[in-house]
């Protein structure tokens, strides 16, 4: 596959979303480990199936090393798959109602109450000091 062709596939896909190679490497050491295997056996009752990072891995190293569209394409969509996963839960939330934009009194002040609450607070004493204090320091 010559230079040119090789550029004009790589234009199209989302190469952005290729982490470094170490990254997934990195992720399969993690999910294959003992205390991870004992942490996937408490939550699901089995252990996961780790191979999916290690096949990023090759890829990554196939895509950076040789430039290998088909690995980078295997990669982005696996990217995109882990990403999709993790937004599931969030899409399917049917408790709260998402908003378009800020509360109208979002930065209204703190009720007295919390605001009473506040200068009493030992983190009040301390902005306080520091407020004051200058951090500037010329050698």
């Amino acid at each position: 596959m010559n230079k040119e062709n090789t550029d004009e596939k790589s234009k199209d896909l989302d190469l952005w979303m290729i982490r470094p190679c170490e990254m997934y490497n990195n992720e399969y050491s993690e999910c294959t480990s003992i205390s991870s295997r004992l942490h996937q056996m408490f939550v699901h009752g089995s252990t996961v199936d780790c191979n999916h990072w290690h096949e990023d891995y090759i890829n990554c190293l196939k895509w950076k090393n040789d430039k290998n569209i088909q690995a980078a394409e295997t990669l982005v969509n696996s990217e995109k798959m882990k990403r999709n996963n993790r937004w599931k839960t969030f899409y399917a939330n049917n408790v709260w109602e998402n908003r378009t934009s800020p509360p109208e009194n979002w930065n209204d002040p703190l009720p007295d109450y919390i605001a009473q609450r506040r200068q009493n607070s030992t983190l009040e004493d301390e902005l306080d000091k520091t407020e004051n204090k200058s951090f500037c320091s010329i050698m």
